[in-house]
């Protein structure tokens, strides 16, 4: 059933509160580790503080009893392996001006289409894998040698960073099919805060009034962007939503030219359209599929 055309909306400027967010939240990020913000510390409080947005948001929509679950081993795996792409988030933008980390996790849907081929044993037809090579031949062109600010160990972390989330997608996928998309955010958020809070008195630090206020910022962004995207799945399919993501290559330009006064490297717009029309031709020729299989299911039936 086609969502309606107002819900398609709503969803698509849900996603579009995400992208802006998301990118004000990295830039916070590169901001606290500035101050001598650890990168433990800025996750801690990433998911700390999202929390009481998360719980409000459950018990003013579906309550608490709906977060129920009996599957914990799969949420412990996908909090395990969503902190360790976090954390490479993090460091990319920390590492590299928020243009080009922006860029760089643009590759997500590329690597997620390898990880399904190789993991899940998907079958990826030549035109997937022509957008693969074409997404990757504009990494090449993005981290050409000229292209500004783009150290090679801020590069390798935002290609490793991209290939850990894509295996959040594709952990996503598998639990999405017991599991709403509800409570699994709740239990990301619950398990990582608790399992970060034990270890807190270890890596946590004093800090002045106004870097603890950029963790508060931080966290709220994170929680805020985090339930638009999910509310953005729930008003429209994936297909509609996400090529608003890549909006992001946008905000990151303008923030980063306001606050951080950097301008985005020439081979970035001339890679960045290569990678772009290659996640969404990978996204475009998935939807399609299911569509052929949904149909030829019910023509079965």
């Amino acid at each position: 059933m086609t969502p309606p055309a107002e819900r398609r909306l709503l969803a698509i400027a849900m996603r579009l509160v995400a992208a802006v967010t998301l990118t004000l939240m990295f830039a916070v990020v590169k901001l606290a580790d500035g101050r001598g913000v650890n990168l433990f510390e800025s996750l801690f409080y990433r998911q700390a503080l999202a929390l009481p947005l998360v719980l409000g948001w459950i018990a003013a929509g579906p309550g608490l009893p709906s977060v129920r679950t009996h599957r914990p081993g799969a949420h412990l795996w996908r909090t395990i392996v969503g902190m360790a792409g976090m954390a490479l988030n993090f460091t990319t933008f920390i590492l590299l001006p928020l243009a080009e980390a922006t860029v760089l996790l643009f590759t997500v849907p590329i690597f997620a289409t390898i990880l399904s081929a190789v993991l899940l044993k998907e079958p990826v037809g030549l035109h997937r894998w022509a957008a693969v090579l074409i997404g990757f031949a504009g990494v090449l062109v993005v981290v050409l040698p000229g292209g500004a600010g783009m150290s090679t160990k801020g590069v390798a972390v935002g290609l490793v960073a991209a290939l850990v989330v894509s295996g959040v997608s594709i952990t996503l996928r598998q639990i999405g099919r017991t599991e709403s998309a509800t409570t699994t955010v709740f239990w990301f958020t619950v398990i990582s805060t608790v399992a970060m809070g034990l270890l807190m008195p270890v890596f946590g630090r004093m800090h002045d009034t106004e870097t603890f206020g950029l963790l508060l910022a931080l966290g709220l962004l994170g929680g805020a962007a985090q339930l638009a995207l999910t509310a953005s799945l729930r008003l429209a399919p994936v297909s509609v939503v996400l090529p608003m993501d890549y909006s992001n290559l946008v905000w990151s330009a303008l923030i980063g030219w306001l606050i951080f006064s950097t301008l985005p490297s020439h081979t970035l717009w001339l890679g960045a359209p290569l990678i772009i029309a290659s996640g969404l031709y990978i996204v475009y020729r998935e939807h399609r599929l299911h569509r052929e299989k949904t149909a030829a299911a019910g023509a079965i039936d």
